[in-house]
């Protein structure tokens, strides 16, 4: 390992320069216009698998983007770890608010500011830089090692779940690695154990068949907008908790231990608020806003619209009401089930006078993984050896439906170990990564394969 470590150090510029070649490459999966430049990031990530010695290495074919699949070493003495990334990226739009070009890396105060950075190009690039320190230094691997990197991540993995039932035998390991998480701060070393699942739903009321002159029918004809704003607000009790019928039934509690592990993490509300913009936080009655943002389930209004909305004034009652809805998901909560009292709630609840469309978006299953399992003690060893303190683990907010899909496909859990920030801009305008951060992601990855070969 220590070879690999002084490689690493060694070669550090030229891992950054590398990371910069790849995201000039504008992977976007959700825009046709750039199919061609999705491929050619599948190619880049192959090739550069290939030149660091793998010896199998394949770009194989699905219905929509590549999925780049590699491996090496199958000694049965070895565990075999599986690395999940992703080579696709969110669109840039806009790009009016970008401070430099999206795919143009610009190197600024020790960051790198470009799409993809940090989610994911920056950090599925550690895991193979950490594979090439090795193999160019001792020329083998501590553990069998195999890489699944696909492109639709950013357009809903379609094909991906397919791909991992088709392939079982092939993707056959004993954990997987996934760096598509954030740490819990900057300097401070964590381990994501937990991430929240997701039903999103989109709700339509429609009452009369047009808009309508709201002198000549308001007050006679009930409005949609009206009505539906009315239905959103008692979707939540004075306690700030859902009041779904049993929506709440099959969450699993946090326990006493879990608990105090929240209070003990160094969260600065006052710093947090003020990177969100808002003056006041509002949490489910009985938890603190960090369970509230990482363990609770929660239901949001992410859009609504209706009516007339351009300038000036129009006086319309309008002929409809339209709303998108999420629900952030705990473990035992399943998405169908979820969307499934969603369902009846608005179905109970839609007025005599108006007709409802209820849509089931997409979903995903909520995970958590035992922090005492053998490769979440080897992760929590090579953070505690690149921090120079013990890690915490954490619980995220946000969801990463493959993760559940290993665990049902392959029985695989997955370890969580992200070293991006929740400031770096994911999803948004001049998207970042630290270069210290990419560089400690290559260290604790050489330390992990170490370590987890040693459990």
């Amino acid at each position: 390992m220590t070879a690999a470590l002084d490689y690493a150090v060694q070669n550090a510029d030229v891992f950054v320069d590398q990371l910069k070649d790849f995201l000039r490459i504008p992977s976007i999966s959700t825009d046709s216009v750039y199919d061609a430049d999705t491929r050619r990031a599948a190619d880049w990530i192959a090739d550069d698998l290939r030149s660091i010695g793998i010896p199998t290495v394949e770009v194989m074919e699905t219905d929509g983007h590549p999925i780049v699949y590699a491996e090496m070493g199958d000694d049965p003495g070895k565990p075999t770890v599986l690395v999940y990334g992703h080579y696709d990226v969110q669109p840039p739009d806009p790009l009016e608010l970008w401070d430099s070009p999206p795919f143009e890396p610009v190197e600024k105060d020790g960051i790198i500011y470009a799409r993809g950075a940090c989610d994911d190009k920056g950090q599925v690039l550690m895991h193979v830089k950490a594979t090439e320190a090795y193999l160019k230094t001792t020329g083998e691997l501590p553990v069998n090692l195999k890489f699944i990197i696909e492109g639709e991540e950013e357009s809903g993995s379609v094909h991906l779940v397919p791909f991992i039932e088709q392939n079982r035998e092939l993707l056959a390991a004993d954990v997987v690695m996934i760096s598509d998480t954030s740490l819990f701060a900057d300097g401070v070393p964590s381990i994501t154990y937990g991430l929240r699942g997701l039903a999103y739903v989109e709700v339509t009321l429609t009452g009369p068949e047009r808009d309508l002159h709201s002198g000549v029918y308001g007050g006679g004809i009930e409005n949609p907008v009206n009505a539906l704003c009315k239905m959103i607000a008692d979707l939540h009790d004075e306690n700030h908790r859902v009041t779904i019928e049993g929506f709440y039934d099959p969450v699993r509690e946090l326990s006493d231990e879990e608990r105090e592990g929240f209070r003990a993490l160094p969260f600065d509300e006052e710093a947090w608020l003020e990177e969100a913009g808002a003056p006041a936080t509002k949490t489910e009655a009985g938890f603190s806003t960090l369970e509230g943002i990482s363990a609770r389930p929660t239901l949001d209004v992410n859009g609504m619209w209706g009516g007339y909305t351009g300038e000036g004034a129009k006086t319309v009652l309008p002929s409809q009401a339209n709303a998108k809805i999420s629900c952030r998901l705990v473990p035992d909560q399943m998405p169908d089930d979820i969307t499934e009292k969603l369902r009846r709630h608005f179905e109970k609840h839609v007025p005599e006078t108006m007709t409802l469309d209820f849509k089931d978006l997409h979903g995903g299953h909520a995970a958590i993984v035992d922090t005492k399992s053998p490769a979440m003690k080897a992760a929590a060893t090579a953070m505690e050896a690149v921090f120079g303190r013990t890690p915490y683990f954490t619980r995220e907010g946000g969801s990463i439906p493959v993760v559940a899909d290993f665990k049902r496909i392959l029985g695989l859990d997955s370890v969580l170990m992200g070293f991006g920030l929740d400031s770096d801009a994911i999803h948004s305008p001049n998207e970042h990564f630290g270069i210290d951060r990419f560089h400690q992601g290559i260290e604790a990855s050489i330390r992990f394969l170490d370590a987890y070969s040693r459990q």
